[in-house]
């Protein structure tokens, strides 16, 4: 498994605060576009504030008995091209797009 399997997939986001701290939460996929995996930010607040401090997360997910780690840089959008394509999701109809975020994939492992 890797990059291509992660699309439509709930997977656990992993940050870092600036107090050195995790968080984690369970976000779904929404694309991969060019090797760059696309998560709407509905509702986070804290993830969105680890990420401005240190833009390197986690991502886990499992299928079966098969599991991935995805380890990357991310990006974060409140205005402009990558906003209006979370904005323009089926899946997000109804609720608030405050924002996109866009990892850049540097390690994948396979877990199990």
């Amino acid at each position: 498994m890797g990059v291509e399997d992660i699309k439509a997939k709930i997977v656990a986001l992993a940050t870092i605060g600036s107090d050195g701290k995790p968080h984690n939460i369970a976000v779904e996929v929404h694309g991969v576009i060019d090797d760059k995996i696309i998560i709407t930010n509905n509702q986070m607040k804290t993830t969105v504030k680890n990420i401005k401090v240190n833009p390197y997360i986690s991502l886990v997910f499992w299928e079966g008995d098969d599991g991935v780690r995805i380890d990357g840089k991310v990006e974060y959008f409140d205005s402009g091209e990558w906003l209006d394509f979370v904005k323009g999701l089926p899946e997000n109809k109804g609720f608030d797009a405050n924002g996109a975020l866009v990892i850049s994939v540097e390690s994948i492992k396979e877990l199990g």
